[in-house]
């Protein structure tokens, strides 16, 4: 897919990962994903700049940083290994738009200081010619035709697929506020256990690490890997 969107100093949801990054001067790994998922997101809510053709293209790059950073924070949340893929060609795709958008750089420099690029002096004046090898056949010809053609990729229709409505973080929030008025004290695992889906569970998750933030809740966990209780506040 092509698409060209600017909003103020950013082109794409890549230039404006890959600037957060930059401005903490951290390498492209996950763990440094993980640390830009919230200004990232605060850019999406606060932008009004962003098309709505082009939203779709920023919210798929905010949800895997919300797995990666769900990752981070929950080491013992298992991952499919399509997400597994999906975080890991984010940080491919990151990587190399980085290397393009220096050559940009570079390229414009050029430009401006009037460089010329010129072809290389030993074969100028020479023509193109074809020269092929001896005994070549016309099957030969059309083997490696085909071979050529074969490597060409193929435009594939997607299926379309209904996107089920998730709960926001703040209506999260809302409701284990009215939960908690009902109970002294909870556990995480009692929060979460009518969950029917993976990113429910993210969700209150998260939800939990806002109100601790907050000061809205008391948290208190025993050991590493115990059970997490929750108090009013």
């Amino acid at each position: 897919m092509t698409y060209r969107v600017k909003i103020e100093q950013f082109e794409g949801p890549l230039d404006l990962l890959l600037s957060l990054i930059e401005e903490q001067k951290l390498d492209i790994v996950k763990l440094s994903l993980a640390t830009v998922t919230d200004q990232y997101l605060e850019h999406i809510k606060n932008n009004k700049e962003i098309h709505l053709e082009n939203l779709s293209d920023f919210l798929s790059v905010a949800a895997k940083l919300i797995l990666i950073k769900s990752k981070a924070l929950l080491p013992l949340l298992k991952l499919t290994d399509d997400e597994e893929e999906e975080i890991e060609d984010l940080t491919e795709k990151l990587r190399e738009y980085k290397k393009f958008k220096e050559a940009s750089l570079k390229l414009g420099q050029m430009d401006k200081a009037r460089k010329i690029s010129i072809s290389r002096e030993g074969y100028f004046g020479v023509k193109s010619f074809f020269y092929p090898p001896e005994n070549l056949s016309v099957f030969d010809l059309k083997k490696h035709f085909q071979l050529i053609l074969n490597e060409i990729p193929i435009i594939e229709k997607l299926k379309e697929e209904l996107v089920e409505e998730v709960m926001t973080l703040e209506e999260r929030i809302s409701d284990l506020q009215k939960f908690l008025t009902k109970k002294i004290e909870t556990s995480f695992s009692e929060l979460v256990s009518d969950a029917s889906e993976k990113v429910e569970v993210i969700i209150s998750f998260l939800a939990i690490l806002e109100m601790v933030k907050q000061r809205m809740i008391w948290v208190e966990q025993g050991n590493i890997f115990s059970e997490i209780k929750l108090k009013n506040r």
